[in-house]
């Protein structure tokens, strides 16, 4: 559209020409939008908002009379707000290339300043520090000309050849390479060592590789010896089993073969054996029997013949008195007291005989029964 203007994002777009001014400025700032812009009536600029950078190298002397070369770099651009634009915009819309010039020469005024502050040992060990200061010292004076800065960063710093930071730099130097001689010894060391270690390593894997080669071999080994003796093993313990089969079956033969001897032989010898007692056992039972039936017979014929001779045996012992004086006293009484003396001597001589006859037959036989010995015993004396 004819008379629209749009700035740029980093433009900031300066509207002269009106009555009205903005902040004392004889111009009004646009930033971000567009403006319509009447021609002829109104004039238009534009001043860049990008970022640009001096540099400064300026030969400096520090606190202890040594001069050194120092070379920075500043990066600075315009303010965003409005004062900044407009005191740029003042200083530098015509020519702004301005800008970096006159910064680098403000820059190179502190900077001399500041390191004419400090020594050599501080300039090079606490650039930082140095940096900071010349910013700090140079913020308000940047401010007033619209402009900011965003970083200085030193560069370098010489002595000219006069070999001060070399002679400072020497001890930390042999320190550094003693260091580095130390570090370099510590690696040698640690890589023989290892090497060593490595050795060893290898070393002990190889024995354990034989021992397990070993070890696989044997095993190996004995597989196969028990592989080729599989099949005389198994010949052998096959026939160990027929073996012993044919001993269990010999053994069962000899059990049947021994009940059936029992029961041919042991069996039948034991029944005859039992019959053969029970018969003698009945035998000697009969016989038994029939001798104390022989001696009940014997003892009633031996009391029966006593019996018959008892008369003879009383009249023997009254034969003793034939021709003996007696005289008796009580008449009728005394005779019968005779008579009965002389029965009783009989039954006395009578049991007498009784009690020899059991002396005699006194072995096993004490029932009186009389054997026919005694009978005759008896009979002599009787005649007698």
């Amino acid at each position: 559209m004819l008379g629209y203007k749009v700035p740029s994002p980093d433009e900031a777009m300066l509207i002269s020409g009106g009555r009205r001014g903005q902040g004392g400025a004889p111009f009004r700032v646009v930033t971000g939008h567009g403006k319509f812009v009447l021609p002829i009536f109104r004039k238009t600029r534009f001043l860049t908002l990008s970022m640009q950078e001096a540099e400064v190298s300026e030969t400096c002397v520090t606190k202890q009379g040594i001069s050194l070369t120092v070379k920075a770099v500043i990066a600075f651009k315009v303010g965003n707000d409005v004062e900044s634009i407009v005191n740029a915009g003042q200083r530098f819309l015509s020519d702004q290339d301005q800008m970096s010039t006159l910064t680098a020469r403000i820059f190179a005024g502190h900077l001399r300043s500041i390191i004419g502050s400090m020594t050599v040992e501080e300039i090079v060990t606490e650039r930082q520090k140095l940096a900071e200061e010349v910013l700090d010292t140079s913020k308000s004076e940047m401010a007033k000309i619209g402009l900011i800065v965003d970083s200085l960063q030193i560069m370098s710093i010489d002595d000219m050849q006069t070999g001060y930071i070399d002679a400072m730099a020497a001890p930390h130097k042999a320190a550094i390479q003693r260091q580095a001689q130390i570090a370099q010894a510590q690696a040698t060391q640690a890589s023989v060592e290892a090497q060593q270690e490595a050795e060893r390593n290898k070393a002990e894997y190889a024995r354990q590789t034989a021992i397990v080669q070993a070890k696989y071999k044997a095993e190996v080994d004995q597989a196969q010896a028990v592989a080729a003796q599989a099949g005389p093993l198994s010949a052998a313990k096959a026939q160990q089993e027929v073996l012993m089969a044919q001993t269990e079956l010999a053994e069962r033969a000899a059990e049947l073969r021994q009940q059936q001897l029992v029961a041919e032989v042991v069996k039948p010898a034991e029944a005859e054996a039992e019959r053969v007692r029970i018969t003698a056992a009945a035998e000697a039972e009969r016989m038994r029997i029939q001798a104390e039936a022989a001696a009940s017979y014997d003892r009633v014929a031996l009391d029966r013949m006593i019996i018959d001779q008892l008369p003879l045996i009383v009249e023997k012992a009254a034969a003793g008195l034939n021709g003996a004086n007696i005289n008796v006293l009580n008449g009728a009484d005394g005779l019968s007291e005779i008579a009965a003396g002389l029965v009783g001597q009989g039954l006395a001589i009578l049991d007498s005989v009784k009690k020899g006859i059991g002396d005699e037959d006194g072995r096993g036989k004490s029932d009186g029964a009389a054997t026919p010995q005694v009978i005759e015993r008896v009979r002599i004396e009787d005649e007698k």
